[in-house]
C-alpha cells in the first residue's frame, strides 16, 4: 500500500513537471516569435552610426546619407546574425527570468506566494545579464557591418568595405583579435542589458497592473500595447548611455588607430571630449522606435498566448508579476 502510494506521488510529480515543461516550451516559442518581430521591425542602423561616427549629426541626415550612398540594403546591414540567434537569446532571457521568479518565490517558503516588484526587477536583471553569453558575438558583428559606410555598388576607384558579410566579419574578428574579440564591449553590454531588462519587465508589469486593476482573466489590448510601448522607452532610457560606450569599444581599432585603453578610459575620454550629452545622443531615435515596436511585440505575445493557452485559466505571462 505504501509503495502504491509512493508510486502515485511520483507519478503526480512527473505529470506536474511535464505540464510545467510544456508551458515553458510554449512560452519560449512565443518569445522567439516576438523576438524575431522586434529585430525585423527595428533595425538599429542609424542609432549605431550616430553613436560612433561624428559625420552623422542627426537621424534625418543619417537616413538620407545612407540611402543615397548604400540604398535600402544599407539599413539592414548586420541583421543576419542577430536574427539567426534571436531564438537562443530569447530562450536564455526567458528561462533565466522565469527560473529566478520561481526561486525567489520558493525562497520565501510557505508555498512561495506571489512575486513582488523587487522579484520582477531582480529576475529581469539576471535575464538581461545572462543573455550576453550568446548575444555578444552577433552584436559586435552587427555593429561592425553597420558602421561600414562604403558601398558595394561603388566603382573601382572607391574604397571597398572591409567585411564582405556577417560570416566574413565573424571570421576576421577571430583571426585578427582572437576568440575574445567577439566579446569586446561585453561589460558595457552587460551594464546596458541588465538594468534595461529589469526596468523593462518591471515597467510593463506595473503599468499593466495599474491599467487592468490586477485582473488577468482577459487581455486589455490597449493596456497591453500602452504598457509595452512605455516599457520599451523606459528600458532604452536606462540603457542608452552604456549602449554608446559599447558601440565605441566594439568599433575601436576596427577602422582606425585604437583610441581607448578600456571601459573606464572610454567613458572618461568620451565625456571629456564630447561632453555628458553624448551619452544620450541616440536616445531620441531609441525611444522613437522602442514605443511602436514594443507595442507590436507585446500585442503579438498576448495574441499567441491566447492561441496556446491550455486551460480556461490560461498561462501566466512571463513578463509580469505572479
Amino acid at each position: 500500500m505504501s509503495c502504491n502510494g509512493n508510486r502515485i506521488k511520483v507519478t503526480d510529480l512527473h505529470l506536474r513537471l511535464d505540464a510545467e515543461w510544456t508551458v515553458d516550451r510554449k512560452q519560449a516559442d512565443r518569445l522567439r516569435v516576438t523576438g524575431c518581430i522586434s529585430r525585423i521591425l527595428c533595425p538599429d542602423h542609424s542609432q549605431v552610426r550616430i553613436q560612433t561616427q561624428k559625420q552623422f549629426t542627426g537621424v534625418y541626415q543619417c537616413v538620407v546619407a545612407t540611402f543615397s550612398n548604400e540604398g535600402v540594403h544599407g539599413f539592414f546591414k548586420g541583421m543576419f546574425l542577430p536574427l539567426a540567434t534571436v531564438s537562443m537569446t530569447s530562450s536564455v532571457v526567458f528561462g533565466t527570468y522565469r527560473n529566478c521568479l520561481q526561486c525567489l518565490s520558493q525562497a520565501r517558503g510557505a508555498g512561495g506566494g506571489s512575486n513582488t516588484k523587487l522579484d520582477v526587477f531582480l529576475s529581469g536583471l539576471a535575464g538581461g545579464v545572462a543573455q550576453i553569453s550568446v548575444m555578444a558575438p552577433g552584436d559586435i558583428v552587427k555593429v561592425r557591418l553597420q558602421c561600414q559606410t562604403e558601398s558595394k555598388r561603388g566603382g573601382s576607384s572607391l574604397p571597398k568595405p572591409k567585411y564582405r558579410g556577417p560570416v566574413h566579419c565573424l571570421l576576421s574578428i577571430v583571426r585578427e583579435e582572437g576568440f575574445l574579440g567577439l566579446y569586446r564591449g561585453a561589460l558595457p553590454l552587460m551594464l546596458r542589458d541588465g538594468p534595461s531588462f529589469a526596468t523593462y519587465f518591471l515597467t510593463y508589469a506595473t503599468i499593466c497592473e495599474w491599467l487592468t486593476g490586477g485582473s488577468r482573466k482577459a487581455s486589455d489590448w490597449s493596456a497591453v500595447m500602452l504598457a509595452g510601448g512605455i516599457a520599451g522607452m523606459a528600458g532604452w532610457t536606462i540603457g542608452t548611455p552604456m549602449d554608446v560606450i559599447k558601440a565605441r569599444l566594439q568599433m575601436d581599432g576596427a577602422r582606425e588607430k585604437k583610441r581607448y585603453k578600456g571601459f573606464l578610459h572610454c567613458v572618461t575620454e568620451t565625456a571629456r571630449v564630447e561632453g555628458a550629452g553624448v551619452f544620450f545622443r541616440s536616445l531620441g531615435i531609441n525611444c522613437l522606435r522602442a514605443f511602436p515596436v514594443n507595442m507590436v511585440v507585446f500585442f503579438t505575445y498576448e495574441v499567441l498566448t491566447g492561441f496556446l493557452r491550455a486551460g480556461p485559466e490560461g498561462v501566466d505571462p512571463p513578463l509580469g508579476m505572479e
